[in-house]
């Protein structure tokens, strides 16, 4: 039978020292006591007993660390790239996820994508941000389109370079900000595919190279905030967790009207693979499928993050901020190998970075080694979402 799982569930069955996404103020659940039992008394002496000793609670078991010559494990996705690439800032860069944008280009070799709202009209209509290490590689990126303010806040946090083609006014109290990113604004190259102008804009790798690596943007690492992700070498099989279900398909149309976006779990894989607007087509070449058109492959991730959030809405052109910042843990779900927990998150300042906690242990949730989605779910529609 399947379930599906929503946050309200997910509060269920957290800790009580969690506090939930929504009120902090939620009252605590009725706490029974166990009955006292009275014993009579007794004139025997009583007996005696070696002292046990106690049992030293578990350590959790440190990692040796790996040595490969000419290589080390990407910050981003844990996996083995060249040791050249150690100190390269990556990149972050804005794509449109309009229909009419479809098919994306360059996606697929993205190490982390972001899926969040851009505006409250149109249906909530989502955006992307897709982080790459190793960008010299990229030979078609897109399309591309402005940021948000929420963008300008999260990239820092790799130390990336936030590439856009524009935004709104409500961007200039961030970019004012000490810890703001380098960005490119763009820096595009237009390819003609009959679409109309804002849909032919993407980010080339001789682009890249000629405005990265001068005197106004540095390549190299210049404000590491430190290790975002915790992955583990050795793997991280959920299905021994507490508070573990089954998680094959996650289901983000309630909260993702306009995209109505998806990933089903591929078992030969191992793999979540992303799908939009299933069933829809587009006269550009979208028929329904999502795919990369630079190489005609899936969308698909070794992790997967739901991360609950409220926004605050800037003004009535659906413009928005999501709450990133807060001292407060909020709920999530992490997501691998086909199976769920709900985990909780925090930021608790401008320049610290997002972190992901197991609710069991309080520790940071390790991750298995590969790429990772991160949907940043509107608070209202938080319980609509389905994961089953």
């Amino acid at each position: 039978m399947k379930k599906r799982f929503t946050v309200l569930a997910a509060i269920a069955l957290s800790v009580a020292m969690l506090t939930a996404c929504g009120s902090a103020s939620e009252e605590a659940p009725e706490v029974v006591a166990e009955p006292i039992v009275v014993l009579p008394e007794t004139t025997e002496e009583p007996a005696t007993e070696e002292p046990v000793a106690e049992e030293p609670a578990p350590v959790e078991e440190e990692e040796p660390e790996e040595v490969r010559e000419g290589y080390y494990r990407s910050e981003l996705t844990g996996e083995w790239i060249d040791e050249s690439l150690k100190d390269q800032r990556p990149i972050a860069v804005m794509i449109d996820n309009e229909i009419t944008a479809l098919p994306h280009y360059g996606t697929s070799q993205a190490d982390i994508v972001y899926e969040m709202m851009n505006s409250t009209q149109n249906d909530r209509v989502t955006r992307f941000m897709v982080l790459f290490k190793d960008w010299e590689p990229i030979e078609r990126l897109g399309s591309v389109r402005s940021t948000r303010p929420t963008n300008i806040i999260l990239a820092p946090e790799y130390n990336a370079i936030l590439c856009h083609d524009g935004g709104p006014y409500h961007n200039d109290a961030y970019w004012a900000k000490s810890w703001a990113p380098d960005h490119l604004n763009g820096i595009f190259k237009r390819f003609e595919n009959g679409k109309p102008r804002e849909f032919t804009e993407y980010v080339t790798s001789d682009k890249l190279t000629s405005n990265i690596g001068t005197d106004k943007i540095s390549r190299t690492y210049d404000n590491y905030w430190g290790e975002h992700f915790r992955f583990s070498s050795k793997g991280v099989d959920l299905s021994g967790e507490q508070r573990v279900f089954d998680a094959t398909k996650v289901d983000l149309s309630a909260a993702f009207k306009h995209n109505r976006s998806t990933l089903t779990y591929d078992e030969s894989t191992g793999l979540y693979v992303y799908n939009e607007y299933a069933g829809s087509t587009s006269k550009y070449g979208y028929s329904g499928t999502y795919y990369d058109a630079g190489n005609n492959e899936s969308l698909a991730f070794t992790n997967v993050i739901l991360q609950c959030c409220d926004f605050n809405q800037l003004d009535d052109h659906g413009y928005l901020i999501y709450n990133v910042m807060t001292a407060t843990p909020k709920d999530g779900y992490y997501l691998t190998g086909g199976k769920a927990i709900p985990i909780i998150w925090d930021k608790t300042g401008e320049t610290e970075l997002t972190k992901y906690y197991n609710t069991l242990t309080g520790e940071i949730q390790k991750m298995n080694v590969g790429k990772t989605y991160i949907a940043i779910v509107p608070q209202d529609y938080w319980d609509e979402i389905i994961v089953e």
